[in-house]
């Protein structure tokens, strides 16, 4: 797959809420994820450990009102996506959280994947 392809097999896949799918499908073995220092897994690396984050994250999301990915935005190897999710967070009440999602591609599947909010 090319990294147009990917980008939009992601943007799809999570735009149906199967973001877990997504990850099996796309990700590499070896994937690498980084977020911001200030986050409590700045980073993580293979497919399971980031698999077993966004459980955790899913775990802390008490409602969901709305999620929004936007069209991924190519570069060579590299694609961004802006994603807004509108959620109750456990003990922390209702929250717009915006992020920007890089994503870098190799062989046709996700090898890194950062995140800034």
């Amino acid at each position: 797959m090319t990294t147009q392809e990917v980008a939009n097999r992601l943007v799809e896949l999570c735009r149906k809420g199967q973001i877990f799918e997504a990850q099996e499908e796309l990700y590499d073995d070896n994937i690498v994820c980084t977020e911001p220092a200030h986050s409590p897994m700045p980073l993580t690396k293979g497919k399971q450990a980031v698999f077993e984050k966004g459980k955790m994250f899913a775990s802390m999301i008490e409602e969901r009102h709305g999620v929004t990915y936007s069209d991924p935005v190519v570069n060579g190897r590299f694609f961004c996506v802006p994603t807004t999710i509108d959620a109750t967070m456990k003990g922390m009440g209702r929250q717009v959280l915006e992020e920007l999602s890089m994503y870098e591609v190799k062989d046709g599947k996700i090898i890194s994947e950062t995140f800034f909010y």
